[in-house]
């Protein structure tokens, strides 16, 4: 064999054992179908397993099944059964990546709807849970940006679906109850723009402006935090009119149109102590044009009277 035919052969050979070896390629057909028979006799023996009450061992079979032989009939059936047995556990986020691992690979499985249902079921429970303990000043067991997470999937798992829209509400309220303002009123506008028809998309245009009113009453009392909070109850009251909270945003308006007020008099006040008498009068006749008749209203008349504007 001459030398150029011995490296042609030689190099031909390596292209081989490479394609072969390359654990990101598709298995050989004979490795596949190991791999399959394998699985398959690893689903078996978490069965026995699992039927004889070895949790522990049964989850760790059918994990290795599923990941063995993604193919093969019993995979989906494993990863289906590992989930259960580790949310029976209390393994809540374990639970859900297996779930997640149903829905990923086995779009087409009958175990679909049910892996998409627990799934859910575990988001909104532990989202539920970590509001609870917000709320009570208690630490939970798992952080917020892990159960965003989870919710984020559920949303995208199935985006046109009821259990979308209520993820996107959880997770603003989740944000709210943890008084992160920004990311709540993110959350909730989302919820609002991708889901404008679902029975949660009211409720999250009201509590965008309850978060701008408790951004207000924390000291950030400037004029822009309360106009964004009269924008969002007026565009509740006009996208949701008959909606169970319409009396109560009106009520929110008219004490917003209050504070106004009351802000609109203390710039004068402190205009007329710095001796700054025409900047005074002007916001003076604002509260008496505003407030039409009232405290606030008298007393700026009152001033205005003391300044020689009758």
């Amino acid at each position: 064999m001459s030398p150029k035919s011995f490296f042609a052969l030689a190099g031909a050979a390596a292209l081989l054992v490479s394609c072969g070896s390359d654990s990101e390629g598709p298995p050989l057909a004979g490795q596949a179908a190991a791999n399959r028979g394998e699985g398959e006799q690893l689903y078996y023996q978490a069965k026995q397993a699992d039927d004889a009450g070895k949790a522990p061992k049964a989850i760790k079979l059918y994990a290795k099944s599923a990941e063995l032989a993604p193919s093969a009939a019993t995979s989906a059936q494993a990863r289906f059964r590992q989930a259960q047995l580790l949310e029976q556990k209390g393994d809540v986020v374990a639970a859900f990546d297996a779930y997640q691992k149903v829905l990923e690979r086995h779009q087409g499985s009958n175990l679909y709807a049910t892996a998409l249902k627990r799934q859910t079921a575990l988001a909104q429970s532990a989202a539920d849970g970590e509001v609870q303990t917000s709320f009570l000043g208690l630490k939970s067991g798992l952080s917020s940006e892990k159960v965003v997470g989870m919710l984020e999937k559920v949303r995208d798992n199935a985006p046109k679906s009821a259990t979308a829209s209520k993820a996107q509400f959880t997770i603003g309220e989740l944000h709210q109850s943890k008084k992160q303002e920004k990311e709540a009123i993110e959350a909730f506008r989302k919820l609002v723009r991708d889901f404008p028809d679902s029975k949660e998309a009211p409720e999250g245009q009201f509590r965008i402006g309850k978060v701008f009113v408790a951004q207000a009453e924390r000291g950030n009392q400037n004029q822009a935090t309360l106009d964004l909070a009269r924008e969002a109850f007026q565009d509740y009251l006009q996208q949701y009119p008959g909606h169970s909270r319409n009396a109560e945003a009106k009520q929110l308006l008219a004490e917003l149109g209050g504070r106004n007020v009351q802000r609109t008099f203390d710039v004068a006040e402190f205009y007329l102590k710095t001796g700054e008498k025409e900047s005074a009068k002007v916001y003076y006749r604002q509260v008496v044009k505003r407030a039409g008749s009232g405290q606030l209203h008298d007393q700026a008349k009152a001033r205005l009277a003391e300044l020689g504007e009758r």
